[in-house]
Formats: C-alpha cells, structure tokens, sequence
C-alpha cells in the first residue's frame, strides 16, 4: 500500500457534495494517508500559520506497528515545537464559532464567484479552461500550444495581467496556465475585461 500525504487547504472550496473534503472520506485512507490543513485559505489566515495535521492511529507504514507514526509526530511535535502564538489561537476559536463559519463561507462564495467571472470570460473566447468551480484557480491551455512563459509575456504585454505559468508545477504544468481568484471583484473584472479586448488570438 502506497502512503499518501494529502493538502487540505482548499477543501472547503469543494461546493460539490459528491467530492470528498478530506481524504478520510475515501475508504482506507486511514491506514495510508495523513492529511494537512490550515485556516490559511478557509479564513484569510496566509502568514498567520495555524493549521493541523492529522495522523491516524490506523496509519501503516513499511517496517512499523500502526500507531507508530502518529507516537513519533506527536514526540516531534511536541520536542520542537512551542505550539502556535495566542493570537492564532484566538482567531481560530472565533473562525470555528456559527459566526465565523458564516464569514468564512461568504469569503469562499465571494472568491468563487470571482472564478466564476473569469472562467466565463475565457470560455467566451474559446480558451479551453478547467477548474474554478470547487477551487478558487482557473487553469487554461495556452493558446496553440505556447510554452507557458511565453504566454505569460503575452499576457502580461498585452493585456497587462499576470499569472502563473503551468511549468513552474512541474514539467507536466507546460502548456498551461493558472489565474487565481483571490482579488478584489473590481480588479478581477477589469483583468477579464483588459484579457477579453486585448488578447490577440
């Protein structure tokens, strides 16, 4: 059995009720898989670092007993590390109250709906695109199969837009670019509205 460590962060982006959240939902991912996450991208939080790694008891790995690893995470854990600041600590509490889930809901929808705005507008000229419907980055195949920076010259010189070229993922990223949703709404509609006039295609 393959071990898998699964990043969690953007699941609750996930608005598809058939998709999993958590990699615990897929049966005997607990006996091979720890799985990270953080209020980083739920709750605002980048920079603050509060998150959580889950370590199951019923984790096997080669040459080891389950619950072996989740003792040795917890020894290290706890010999190097002090544990998060107070001040994370308490803006975790407030993000895990009704109310913050509610305000942490409306941020997700309120960055969806940026994707959404883009995703449409790059559909509308025929760019092939996938994603920003349970994730908050669109990624499109670069137009005639340019290489991902060379599409980011392009974009940038002639629409004045920046995003990520595919390749900085890894080889299999080439051809490929990402937009992130993460903007305020204006600036997302003027950068679709500058890629949609601009864009030479």
């Amino acid at each position: 059995m393959q071990q898998q460590l699964f990043d969690a962060a953007y699941s609750a982006f996930i608005q598809d009720t058939n998709l999993p959240r958590s990699i615990y939902e897929i049966e005997g991912a607990d006996k091979c898989a720890i799985e990270v996450n953080s209020f980083s991208k739920s709750a605002g939080f980048t920079g603050v670092r509060l998150g959580w790694t889950v370590v199951p008891k019923t984790l096997v790995v080669d040459r080891a007993e389950p619950g072996k690893v989740n003792s040795l995470w917890n020894r290290r854990q706890t010999t190097f590390f002090n544990g998060a600041s107070n001040i994370p600590q308490e803006g975790g509490l407030v993000v895990l109250t009704e109310q913050g889930q509610r305000e942490c809901q409306a941020i997700i929808d309120y960055y969806l709906e940026n994707a959404r705005i883009i995703r449409t507008g790059l559909l509308d000229l025929g760019i092939t695109s996938f994603g920003g419907e349970n994730a908050p980055y669109i990624w499109m195949k670069t137009p005639y199969g340019m290489k991902s920076w060379d599409f980011f010259d392009k974009l940038l010189e002639e629409t004045h837009v920046v995003g990520t070229p595919g390749v900085g993922f890894g080889p299999s990223g080439e051809g490929h670019f990402r937009l992130s949703a993460f903007g305020h709404r204006e600036n997302i509609e003027a950068a679709v509205d500058s890629i949609r006039k601009n864009l030479r295609l």
